[in-house]
């Protein structure tokens, strides 16, 4: 009977396929090296002789550099992991080094590797090996699979049975890192990457590199629903894009950087596959020339800044684009700060940080052959053309907001000639219209030149799933008190009707009731209460997230109250509206840098950062777990705060939280919906709008015949208004004027756009200057909003629910709310059923009480902060207590109630569309649950890991009824009654 182990099953299938690819095999015991060389002496020096000409002449030399070389590999014998000697020996394989073999001893490069002709198979010599043997001492180690070249062991290997459930790849790595990397150092010093695979899964990592930290290695799919490979095919597709020869000297040159720790330690880094991935790819657009721009989505927290460090560093090595200039532009300083910090502590060569928009000008204007990091805006004061070079590469990073305003116009007119790729965090979606036009090309498919998705990045453990836990404050406002308190108001002050309308429409908004001293009192309070329980015992951090300024300051003095001042602090810009007082919280960039560095230690006792705008992007914080989250955000900005907190933290972190007061999922899960079929069209039209701005202008200004333009001041203003003095005229002048700015916008920042931007601006003066004002209600609000505010809030009281239903923002969820299933169950038929149910109980007190839950529930306070999605969960729960109502005044055996609570679930899943037989459902989980149930499963991890598999089985398998929300309904009942 055949066998299958590591060894025939996944250890000789990667070696038959790295032998495939042109590597030749030599057994480990046949290696021409003693067990305690961790070098193939004799290939290392027949490549100095063969790749160095001072060498050929003179082989002793070769003796010296390998002498050397040993130096390096024995000074790791003394460190507890060997990236030091790593990073040396790196310098050296990448010809970094150099000895005094010239001429009068003049120092010459040394050449390890042929990085000219990755081409040619006779450049380097490569080996694959199996059960290699090192001893180092009396420690000696066999390791599964060693790739070799020139001598060098660059890649090691750890294969695991693919038929033992007990073992995975994470056993694999375990013992690279924990054991290999610890007990024998040396052979790891010219490691560039080592992997692990159990045969389904493959990961990489690099020394020092946490297990957790290893990441994988996937192909990106042009089908949006290919399905993912699995076991022996998936190893393959990653034995053939890591293994290969030259991705591994790609990684050795470009992909591995050396950085410090928060803890002033030296790491090695390598490129997770997207970002190597999405690199090559720009790396290849700019050598093929012809397409001068890309778009790259990659998620939140899956590395863009180290992308940019990869990209920049690979571009800057190419000899065909003779030393370019490489910018990275962002739109904010936080992005600037955390963009140069990552580029600082990457060692990256050339690297230029501009403080002004002179010394921006000045760079480009002079050729600048470096990696520029700059603001967009310093761009605002460009003179016209900086730099006509074609070897200019840019990145803008959070390319949809970087583009906005004329401050992008304005960089592609400075640079004419330069490659511009855009890359974003967030996904784009078909109103976004902009970023695809000025990023996207119509050559990729999807609008992206790459794309890492939501879904990819937390299957492959680069960002952590985000958890909901919806905590929405019911207001609850007293109308009557407030109507008479206003009308005494307003006869107090002789309002007129126009006036109270004015003042009582601005005092009840949104603004008002959110920062309502009793609101926030209460949110406040909440707020300790959960971070005292559920974050603070975890070792972890955490992040509110308020309406305004004024709204940090009020949460800061309640939780000063509740938790203590050195609890918490708060982060805010500095502008001339501020109070005086809050000059501590505004820090500079020395300052805000302390500010991090002590919220991501551990022990610093500062565990609470309050925000409204500052550090919700550029802030990179592992050790955020809890989001408080008090302010209304849309679309990119709330993707963008909200991902703060799913950066990986091991070992407990498994996901992020966001504590919810204001109902923002559903705006979640629309922000991450995407059109491509719209994204392609927006892309193909652009020629279109170009030809309609002209005409456009033409018409606007068509209102104003004879007025000369080039006249300026109050005069110039007089003859443009009396051409449009009549309102039919003024009226006719604001459509023709909309449809211009409606096309500028579009297409800005094209630099098609500069002949007309005169044009432009003295038709938006013009506009602006006859566009009415709402003066009467300013006056209105500025004498009396004050004390209208305080009459509200004399009139409101809060209410935090607690203990509300979790929402796991999971791949699932998003896709069932982006593909709307279960469409067919309405509302209005839930609301219904309830009704009907509570109708046969009026006589007993409980079901009164849940009647009058129902209406309030239909009448609530909703514009302001109740989603669909929380109405319908409120539903749903009101329908859960109904049945419970019902099942206590009938004394039934707990199964019985079990299934009667399963029966109603399912009925309300039947419609005539779907019909189910809600019998046999139900009596199949009665059965099945019975069989794997024991006395206290509910307590134990096996008992609910089995009722849960059963349950799914039967649900998903044998009924097809796949919605999550069903399954976790139905758990839940079986919990209770079983």
């Amino acid at each position: 009977m055949t066998q299958f182990n590591e060894a025939n099953s996944v250890r000789d299938y990667i070696r038959d396929l790295v032998q495939s690819m042109g590597v030749q095999f030599v057994p480990g015991s046949a290696l021409s090296r003693r067990t305690g060389d961790v070098l193939q002496e004799e290939a290392v020096k027949a490549s100095l002789i063969r790749l160095n000409p001072e060498i050929e002449t003179d082989p002793d030399k070769a003796d010296e550099v390998i002498h050397d070389l040993r130096a390096v590999l024995i000074a790791a014998r003394t460190s507890p992991q060997p990236v030091v000697a790593n990073e040396e020996l790196m310098a050296w394989l990448t010809g970094q080094r150099s000895m005094p073999f010239g001429r009068n001893g003049e120092h010459t490069t040394v050449r390890l590797i042929d990085f000219d002709r990755l081409d040619n198979d006779s450049a380097n010599h490569w080996e694959v090996s199996t059960e290699v043997t090192f001893k180092q001492g009396r420690v000696e180690k066999r390791f599964d699979l060693v790739l070799w070249c020139n001598g060098f062991p660059l890649v090691v290997g750890e294969a695991k049975s693919p038929t033992r459930p007990a073992y995975t790849w994470i056993d694999g790595a375990a013992q690279v890192h924990g054991d290999y990397e610890k007990s024998v150092p040396q052979f790891f010093v010219p490691n560039v990457f080592s992997f692990a695979t159990e045969g389904k899964d493959f990961r990489y990592g690099t020394v020092g590199m946490p297990v957790e930290l290893w990441g994988p290695w996937r192909e990106e799919s042009t089908e949006e629903d290919a399905p993912a490979k699995i076991g022996l095919a998936a190893v393959q597709e990653a034995v053939e894009g890591a293994l290969k020869p030259p991705a591994v000297l790609d990684f050795l040159r470009f992909f591995t950087i050396y950085a410090t720790d928060r803890k002033h330690r030296k790491i090695k880094v390598i490129a997770r596959f997207q970002q190597f991935q999405a690199t090559n790819l720009i790396v290849d657009r700019v050598l093929r020339g012809k397409i001068k721009q890309g778009l790259i989505w990659h998620f939140q927290g899956s590395g863009k800044s180290l992308l940019m460090v990869f990209t920049a560093l690979k571009l800057r090595a190419m000899a065909e684009l003779t030393n370019p200039t490489i910018l990275i532009v962002v739109d904010r300083i936080d992005l600037d700060t955390q963009i140069t910090g990552t580029f600082n502590a990457s060692d990256v060569p050339g690297l230029v940080s501009t403080d002004s928009r002179p010394q921006l000008q000045t760079l480009l204007s002079q050729g600048a052959r470096k990696i520029i990091i700059t603001t967009i805006h310093k761009f605002g004061e460009a003179p016209g053309v900086l730099d006509p070079r074609d070897n200019i590469i840019a990145m803008v990073d959070e390319a949809h907001r970087s583009q906005e305003g004329d401050y992008g116009q304005k960089m592609r007119e400075a640079l004419p000639n330069a490659f511009l790729f855009g890359l974003t965090g967030t996904p784009i979606n078909k109103r976004d219209r902009n970023t695809f036009m000025w990023f996207g090309s119509p050559k990729d498919e999807g609008g992206y030149l790459s794309r890492y998705s939501f879904h990819d990045s937390i299957r492959d453990g680069a960002t952590l799933p985000l958890h909901f836990d919806p905590r929405l404050s019911e207001i609850h406002i007293d109308q009557e008190a407030i109507d008479a308190a206003f009308e005494e108001l307003a006869a107090d002050r002789n309002l007129s009707e126009s006036d109270k309308t004015t003042l009582s429409k601005k005092a009840a908004s949104i603004e008002v009731l959110i920062k309502s001293p009793s609101r926030i009192a209460k949110i406040a309070a909440d707020i300790a209460d959960h971070f005292r329980a559920k974050v603070e015992p975890e070792g972890f951090k955490a992040q509110v997230v308020v309406y305004d300024k004024a709204s940090c300051v009020a949460y800061k003095e309640e939780l000063d109250k509740l938790l203590g001042a050195e609890t918490s602090t708060i982060v805010m810009s500095k502008s001339r509206a501020d109070s005086p007082d809050w000059g501590k919280w505004t820090p500079g960039a020395e300052d805000l840098a302390q500010v991090v560095a002590r919220f991501n230690d551990p022990a610093d006792p500062l565990k609470i950062i309050i925000v409204t705008a500052k550090l919700l992007t550029g802030f990179d914080a592992p050790i955020l777990y809890c989001q408080y989250l008090d302010k209304p955000f849309k679309e990119h900005t709330l993707l963008q705060a909200i991902t703060r907190t799913n950066r990986v933290y091991p070992p407990k972190k498994t996901h992020g939280l966001i504590v919810d007061y204001l109902g923002v999922f559903d705006d979640v899960a629309k922000s991450l919906a995407f059109d491509e079929k719209s994204v392609q069209q927006v892309i193909s039209n652009i020629e279109e709008l170009k030809k309609q701005l002209a005409p456009a202008i033409g018409a606007a200004l068509a209102f104003f015949p004879g007025v000369d333009r080039t006249v300026g001041g109050y005069e110039g203003l007089v003859q443009a208004q009396s051409s449009i003095a009549d309102d039919a005229a003024k009226d006719a002048f604001g459509l023709a004027y909309s449809i211009v700015t409606q096309l500028w916008e579009a297409l800005s920042p094209d630099p098609m756009l500069a002949p007309y931007r005169d044009d432009y601006r003295w038709l938006t003066d013009v506009y602006e200057s006859v566009r009415p004002s709402d003066i009467t209600g300013r006056l209105v609000w500025h004498a009396l909003g004050a004390k209208t505010i305080d009459l509200i809030n004399e009139h409101v009281q809060v209410e935090i629910p607690q203990g509300g239903e979790m929402i796991v923002l999971d791949a699932q969820t998003i896709e069932d709310l982006m593909q709307g299933k279960r469409k067919d169950i309405s509302r209005e038929e839930i609301e219904k059923q309830i009704t009907a149910r509570i109708a046969r109980h009026l006589n007993n007190p409980v079901f009164v009480e849940l009647g009058k839950r129902l209406n309030a529930l239909r009448e609530k306070y909703a514009d302001i902060q109740q989603s669909s999605l929380d109405f319908l969960r409120q539903l749903l729960e009101l329908a859960r207590d109904t049945v419970a109502a019902e099942k206590t005044i009938e004394e039934v055996p707990r199964e019985d109630q079990g299934k009667a609570a399963l029966t109603e679930l399912f009925e309300a899943l039947k419609t005539d569309q779907t019909p189910i037989i809600v019998e046999n459902i139900v009596n199949r989980i009665d059965e099945v649950v019975r069989a794997v149930r024991f006395d206290g499963w509910q307590s134990t991890h096996r008992g609910d890991q089995e009722v849960r598999q059963a349950l799914r089985k039967t649900l998903y398998v044998q009924f097809k009824i796949r919605e999550n929300d069903v399954f976790e309904k139905a758990l839940r009942y079986i919990h209770e009654y079983y």
